[in-house]
């Protein structure tokens, strides 16, 4: 058996103490012989299994010289293993104590378990730490967003319970509009989250891509025509393995996206079907995405400011992210590029082999 680490440190030491002792023991022997027979030649020369009191002096003593080094040796060997394991035990309270920065010390790298232990607890620390501060921002994002549309839909129907706005159909549609949006904001909410855990729900079945992409686009020409944008078409016929309602949901996300920041133009919306990929890409034509800014994108609650920096803009900051969660139950990925059109261009690929039954866990 090989002994690494740990085991090999603690079997070296007791080979090293075995040798230690043995050599002491012989060496000794020689030496107290050799003075005995030359000093005390009538206790030597006649036969006695008895030990005379000269060799109880010299057992005792061999004894006692043996033991101080086993326990130095041992002392050493102690004092190098507690060093990492008392770490983890002090740095195990402090977490538990709120102080999620603590971490352990590793020491000597070559007791391979104990370096191992602190190495591993110091990685669940920093996951915790992570995760911990993710949970407070997420909170705090999404109290943020919650506010304003409650805020409105508080104003609006008090006002009308006061009498200062007139319960007409106008006030009603805007109502109804607010609700939309928060109803909108909790589905993009329940996706993202239910994606981080892996429990996104999809139903896969074969879908008539292009026939589900112009329903969307149908439905939001009139939004993209009143930003200045018109949607160009074009779809390769063919069915295709994914769940339908999440695509139509992740493409509204991409066009709402181009509707809030893109410039007046062309909208080109794209399916393929490529080396065992299926493709649904939008384009718009400006102003872009700086390469070093794409990846941030698909962030949750991370907007772009029209200057490509992260920022504050309109919006949840969910659409992009529900987009990239969408991606992910379907095995696939979501990206964004510069478009041919001076643009941004993002992509949504998935295999195009997926179990028609698919469930990673019901949400």
């Amino acid at each position: 058996m090989r002994l690494v680490g740990l085991s090999r440190q603690i079997a070296l030491t007791m080979m090293a103490m075995s040798l230690v002792v043995t050599l002491l023991v012989v060496l000794t022997s020689y030496v107290f012989y050799f003075f005995a027979v030359s000093y005390w030649p009538e206790l030597f020369n006649q036969p006695n299994w008895i030990p005379t009191g000269p060799e109880w002096i010299w057992i005792a003593a061999t004894t006692v010289a043996g033991l101080g080094f086993a326990i130095v040796a041992g002392a050493h060997l102690a004092r190098r293993i507690l060093v990492p394991l008392n770490s983890v035990t002090d740095s195990i309270r402090r977490v538990s104590q709120g102080d999620l920065g603590a971490r352990a010390i590793a020491g000597d790298r070559s007791l391979g378990e104990a370096a191992g232990l602190a190495d591993d607890f110091n990685a669940l620390a920093t996951q915790l730490q992570r995760t911990t501060e993710e949970m407070a921002f997420w909170n705090a994002a999404i109290a943020h967003e919650l506010r304003t549309p409650v805020t409105i839909l508080r104003g609006r129907l008090q006002g009308l319970a006061e009498g200062v706005f007139v319960p007409d159909e106008a006030q009603f549609g805007s109502l109804l509009n607010q609700v939309d949006g928060l109803a909108r904001l909790i589905e993009d909410l329940r996706a993202v989250s239910l994606a981080e855990t892996g429990r996104l729900h999809l139903q896969v079945r074969d879908t008539d891509l292009a026939m589900e992409v112009e329903s969307v686009v149908d439905f939001c020409r009139q939004a993209l025509q009143a930003a200045g944008q018109h949607p160009e078409l074009d779809l390769r016929p063919g069915m295709v393995q994914c769940d339908p309602v999440r695509i139509r949901q992740a493409l509204l996300a991409l066009l709402d996206n181009v509707r809030k920041h893109a410039v007046p133009g062309a909208v080109l919306v794209q399916t393929r079907q490529e080396n065992g990929w299926c493709l649904l890409r939008v384009e718009d034509q400006g102003p872009g995405i700086p390469p070093e800014s794409a990846a941030q994108v698909f962030s949750a609650f991370r907007r772009m400011r029209d200057d490509g920096e992260a920022g504050t803009d309109t919006g949840s900051g969910l659409g992009l992210a529900v987009v990239a969660a969408i991606a992910r139950a379907h095995r696939g990925t979501a990206s964004c590029r510069p478009s041919s059109q001076g643009g941004a261009c993002f992509e949504i690929r998935w295999p195009s082999s997926l179990p028609t039954v698919e469930s990673t866990q019901p949400g």
